[in-house]
């Protein structure tokens, strides 16, 4: 489990710097997408952590994090909870103009500000 656990927290980082590179080539739909791959993976990590076993394969971050019994500060569960709805809509992306409407330069560069924090705070968990 420990080498499970040091994979996922080896892709979450590898994750967030995809959306790093995605932001600044101005692909924010996928900034925002790998920002939410990269917390999914991070909770991952600390499932195998608290609880010894392997998560669940599943994309939703709330239910992840509840698995994990971690009570988050209120900035990143309100991040979380943003990215667990986003990430419907940037999996299937019928209407990508919307999105793209949506997901700006500076919403994205706000996500990925709080995503930097929310992985740092759930690294501590551990």
């Amino acid at each position: 489990m420990a080498q499970l656990r040091a994979e996922l927290n080896l892709q979450a980082g590898y994750d967030f710097r995809t959306a790093q590179a995605m932001l600044k080539t101005r692909r924010y739909i996928y900034a925002v997408f790998m920002c939410h791959l990269a917390l999914e993976k991070a909770l991952k990590g600390l499932w195998v952590g608290r609880r010894g076993q392997a998560a669940p394969r599943k994309h939703s971050l709330l239910s992840l994090l509840k698995g994990t019994g971690a009570t988050p500060p209120p900035s990143v569960g309100a991040l979380i909870a943003r990215l667990d709805q986003a990430s419907v809509t940037t999996r299937y992306p019928e209407k990508l103009r919307a999105l793209q409407k949506h997901f700006t330069a500076p919403v994205a560069k706000a996500i990925l500000a709080d995503g930097r924090e929310a992985l740092r705070w759930i690294r501590k968990q551990s």
